[in-house]
Parts: C-alpha cells; structure tokens; sequence
C-alpha cells in the first residue's frame, strides 16, 4: 500500500511539474492557519479569564511585544518558497484575545508593508480566546462577513462530572456552562466570503471545543462543531452551487474523527468528491504518514487543519481559475524545541517566557495560470 502511495504522489507530482513547465505562468497564493497560543495583551479584562496574561503575574509589555516578534516571523516566511515569495494572503488565527491583539500585529514593522486587515468578532468563550481572520488587501477584499454560535449542551450527573474531571486530558480552557440552560460557551465559527483577485470564495474558520474531560466525553461537543460548518457550506451552496470553500481551524480533532469525517465529511482523496458538497482533506493522508502539527504524551496528531471543497479541485489540469495545488506544515527549525523534556515539540510559552506556539501552522497554495 505504501509502495502504491508513493507510486501515486510521484504521478500527481509529474503531472503539475509539467503543467507548471510547459512555458505557462502561474500566480501562487499562500492560504495560512495558525493557532497563536493564547495571545493576550497585559491588560486585565473583569469578564474573562486572562490573569494568567497581566503584568502583576509576568505578562509585562515586553512580554507582549515578543510574542508579537514571534508571531510575525512566522507570518512573514510561512508558505514562502522556490514558487511562493509573498506571505501568505489569508491567514485564519485562534487564541487571541480580542481585536487590539491583530491590530498590534498586523501593524508589526515586519508586516506592516503587507497591508494586512482584520476580520475579527468577540466569541462567548469564558477564556476569552477568539477566532480571527487576516488577509492583505490588495489581494482580497471582503464582502460580507459574520460569526456563526455554536450551540451545545452540558448533559452530565454528578458522577460523571467527577469521572470528567479525573479523566481531563486537556485543560486549555475553562468551560463556561450557563447554570441554567446548561450550555457550553464556546468559540464561534467564523464565515468570510470575498474576491480572491476578483474570485469569489468562501472561508470559515474554526477553533472547536477541546478536549477537557476526556476524548470520548468531549467527543459530541466537537461533532455537533463539524455538523455546524457542514450546515454553513450547505446553506451557501443551496443558493449558489457553485460556491468555493476553503474551511480551516485547529478542530480539536485528527482527520480521522467522527467529527471531521462524518460532521464535515471529509474525504481522504480528491477522486472520492463526486458533488459540489463534497471537500478534500489534505492533512489526512499526512496524518496516515505521520506527520504532526502538535504533541501531547509523546504522541503526535494533526488538530490544524485546512479542507478545500471540489469547486477548488483541478480537473483536467485546468487552472484557468485558483485551484488548490497542494498542502503544507510549517515547521522549521526555530519553531521546534530543542532541548529538555519538550525536545522535538513546538516552541510554546514556557513559565511566562513567550514561544511561539504550542502548533505548528499549516497552509494550502492555491494557483491560477496567468495568460
């Protein structure tokens, strides 16, 4: 099966060598990912839970202004290459504070000549962690946009509760459970819809619940996120069929889960998309081959993701239109650590030190023949 694999990525990498070749020009775009790991600012917001992130506890200004110097290096050079020189031009982003934090480093002096906005809304997260969306301008401009709740439940006895609670595999955030009504506030789903160098397109993007309680407890949670972005790209695509999707996030999720498989309903390969509906999953095979964008007990998954749907698929070699070519994890060198007992694992914040990130970033390039 290996040998097969390997077989068919060589065919499918000497069939655009050829087409890239044959004296054609092609414009490339970088679309980005990147889970920034809680970037706060050092301000005490009384409605969340950022005191974690405020001078009194070591998160001073400097602090801040590093982790921004992190953040924007990555930026700068992520998806850049033999055919890519420009940053990417759609970057989705998790775990930031609010607004103020993109604004501070979009206006980075090592992005500031990128001409980077921001599409930003508060989500009810109790951690008051966000999803955001930068895109240089002179590239792509929005045209509508808007923050999509998702709605799940907390349907527990107090046995299960405690069971949770010593089962808890991942405590990156403090669930906000509504006494009454029992609901989970967690990050909303953010849709964009804009032209790509005059190409419309559609993006959503994600951060879903976590895994707090354990895998299988958390598991419906994660689900009914998935379902959530599948009734987004349906409702878009009942109106116009023709309608590009690129959705993306860190899902909480590998590739191979029931939320990403079943929810979304994720294929494995681009021969599987029979339908308009249908979207490709790049980062799957990658896991199958084991690659990973973060670690936890020693074991690495990919959570970052980035789905195309078929309307971005090349058919026929034809790339008269931006058609997904291929995908990426960004993971160089100085994002990794190199010693200690995270050895190998992403740079993160450690004891109030600003990292880099606790993920590795992902990208997708999407291209277009220039005549």
């Amino acid at each position: 099966m290996k040998i097969t694999r390997f077989i068919t990525a060589i065919v499918a990498f000497l069939i655009i060598s050829n087409a890239f070749a044959q004296d054609k020009k092609f414009k490339v775009h970088t679309v980005a990912f990147y889970n920034f790991e809680n970037l706060f600012d050092t301000i005490n917001d009384p409605d969340t839970y950022d005191e974690e992130y405020t001078p009194v506890n070591g998160w001073t200004k400097k602090s801040y202004n590093k982790k921004l110097d992190n953040l924007s290096r990555v930026i700068i050079e992520l998806g850049t290459g033999e055919n890519q020189k420009n940053s990417p031009v759609i970057v989705g982003a998790c775990e930031v504070e609010n607004r103020r934090v993109l604004e501070d480093l979009v206006k980075h002096p090592t992005l500031i000549n990128k001409g980077y906005k921001v599409v930003h809304f508060d989500s009810p997260d109790k951690r008051g962690i966000d999803v955001g969306f930068l895109y240089q301008e002179k590239h792509f401009q929005p045209t509508s946009y808007s923050n999509v709740p998702l709605y799940v439940y907390q349907n527990e006895t107090t046995t299960e509760k405690k069971k949770a609670k010593d089962e808890d595999e991942d405590g990156d955030e403090n669930v906000n459970v509504d006494k009454k009504t029992r609901r989970i506030y967690t990050r909303d789903q953010l849709l964009v819809t804009g032209l790509l160098d005059g190409e419309e397109i559609n993006v959503i993007v994600n951060h879903w619940p976590s895994r707090s309680g354990g895998e299988k407890r958390s598991s419906p949670y994660r689900e009914a996120a998935g379902r959530l972005n599948r009734r987004i790209m349906d409702s878009i695509i009942k109106i116009n069929p023709t309608a590009k999707f690129i959705t993306m996030g860190d899902l909480n999720d590998g590739p191979y889960n029931k939320s990403v498989k079943q929810g979304v309903g994720a294929k494995l390969k681009k021969t599987d998309l029979k339908e308009p509906r249908d979207i490709f999953n790049p980062f799957e095979q990658m896991q199958k081959d084991g690659h990973a964008t973060l670690f936890y007990r020693d074991a690495g998954d990919i959570f970052d993701q980035i789905l195309v749907s078929q309307q971005l698929i090349p058919v026929d070699n034809d790339y008269s239109t931006f058609k997904y070519w291929k995908a990426g994890i960004y993971n160089k060198s100085f994002l990794i650590q190199k010693t200690g007992q995270w050895k190998g694992y992403p740079l993160r914040n450690q004891n109030g030190v600003p990292g880099f990130s606790d993920h590795f970033p992902v990208y997708i390039y999407l291209v277009k023949e220039v005549k």
